[in-house]
């Protein structure tokens, strides 16, 4: 096999490779350069599973970056299971094909788990105190502990949270050109997220993000040239684009305001811990996934009235169910008895408490497991805060002397986020990208004539074509 590196930049376009990216405009006249059709919903977990097996999430079960489990109804985002996501991933197929194969997956998603030789993912230590300490997962753990004896610690509040810029994608950058040097990998899966941030916090053509453009385009030509060095292929996708979405859409408020989300109120003893959704009464609630959401009904009936509500709510392009569902490639039991789209220029919330009191603990903080939902705010300091570095080292003090805090800096108010995903492109430039330093050819075909783009579905099978 001739190896292969994959580099997923992640919010990355083909109208945005040009002359703010050299190092990808290169890639591009070297070899093949196509946008790439994205699935729905046109997030992370979803598009790196269909990338991986070759299906949509109807078949591989990835709707989203969380979902309601069917069996206990309990909901949870950004799960790292590799057994998660059915159907023979890429690193499978390649193995079965050549026993002699091995593949290091650097922080792509699904990667607990994977039948790979040596994977590293962000996953932190949960003491029984309460604690959480911020660490990567790695197998075999030596391999992580090779890395990080020689980049030290990953910056993880780099990596998600009001920090997260270019350390997080430099540090993982670094441990593939180590792996690409030491270990020599068949294949080489290697994600880098940075991009990702400021496109969300100030839309895609602000200036920063445009600096977070060119910065990308750097570790790429770094990696692109390693990859030559060691004679291999280079491959860049993308999941999605990002687009500007200055409006927010409170879409279980609205469940709640029409008496079909419930909570559980906080016990009087401890009434700052605020209402928890509860799903085990609520006739219709929402998880919602940038510009998508999965509304989870009773019955009939509450389907039938949630309908209504949310068709009638400002900012609602779409609301699937049935045949829709499953012509948009959401025929799972993982999905939504509903799948609502926003408009393009909206992003739906998942706050579902009416008034302050009711805020719950959880929401000021960065939370990815507790809240049902995925909340961009957690990308920006609250600006009310006058001296938040103060705050920060009030509970970091307070953390350090074993008291209760919560690291409360993230703001409530929605209309911050500037940039969203999750809807299909209105034009394949502005939507996910495929770039290849090899030309086309059998192994990596063309798109077919009177397409625009090439099918997310076939990564695997031309990322297969060109380890042959």
């Amino acid at each position: 096999m001739r190896p292969v590196l994959v580099l997923n930049v992640v919010g990355l376009t083909r109208r945005q490779i040009g002359a703010e990216t050299p190092h990808l405009a290169a890639l591009a006249r070297r070899g093949a350069c196509a946008p790439m059709s994205a699935v729905l919903p046109a997030v992370t977990c979803s598009a790196q599973a269909t990338m991986l097996t070759g299906t949509l999430p109807s078949q591989h079960g990835a709707v989203g970056n969380g979902w309601r489990d069917p069996r206990t109804y309990e909901v949870a985002l950004w799960r790292q299971s590799n057994h998660l996501v059915r159907g023979e991933k890429l690193y499978e197929a390649a193995a079965r094909r050549d026993p002699s194969f091995t593949c290091a997956k650097l922080f792509w998603w699904w990667n607990m788990g994977a039948a790979v030789t040596w994977s590293l993912t962000p996953r932190p230590y949960y003491p029984a105190d309460g604690r959480k300490v911020l660490a990567t997962y790695s197998a075999p753990q030596s391999f992580g502990a090779a890395i990080e004896a020689e980049l030290g610690p990953f910056p993880f509040f780099q990596f998600w949270g009001p920090k997260a810029g270019l350390a997080s994608s430099r540090w993982i950058a670094d441990a593939a050109l180590r792996t690409l040097r030491v270990e020599c990998p068949k294949l080489t899966l290697v994600y880098l997220p940075h991009l990702d941030y400021d496109h969300q916090r100030l839309g895609p053509r602000d200036p920063r993000s445009v600096q977070a453009l060119r910065e990308v385009d750097v570790l790429v030509g770094e990696l692109v040239a390693a990859a030559d060095t060691v004679g291999a292929a280079t491959v860049v996708v993308s999941e999605y684009g990002i687009t500007d979405t200055p409006r927010p859409v409170h879409i279980n408020r609205a469940l709640r305001e029409a008496g079909l989300l419930t909570v559980r109120s906080a016990p009087p003893s401890d009434p700052a811990i605020g209402d928890a959704l509860d799903v085990f009464t609520s006739r219709a609630y929402a998880v919602v996934d940038h510009q998508l959401a999965h509304v989870y009904t009773r019955d009939a009936a509450s389907r039938a009235e949630a309908r209504r509500v949310l068709e009638a709510l400002p900012g609602v392009a779409e609301v699937l169910e049935g045949p829709s569902r499953a012509a948009a490639g959401l025929d799972h039991e993982n999905a939504g008895d509903l799948v609502v789209l926003s408009e393009r220029d909206a992003w739906f919330t998942y706050y579902y408490w009416l008034d302050a009191s009711g805020t719950p603990d959880f929401a000021p903080t960065v939370d990815i497991h507790r809240k049902p939902g995925y909340d961009p705010c957690e990308l920006f300091v609250d600006p009310r805060l006058r001296v938040p570095a103060v705050r920060v080292a009030r509970r970091l003090a307070q953390k350090k002397l074993g008291f209760r805090y919560l690291m409360d800096v993230i703001p409530l108010d929605a209309t911050l986020v500037k940039g969203s995903h999750g809807l299909l492109p209105a034009h394949p430039d502005d939507g996910p990208v495929w770039l290849s330093s090899e030309p086309w050819s059998t192994a990596n075909p063309e798109p077919s004539p009177g397409c625009d783009s090439i099918s997310m579905r076939s990564v695997k099978a031309r990322v297969l074509g060109l380890l042959a």
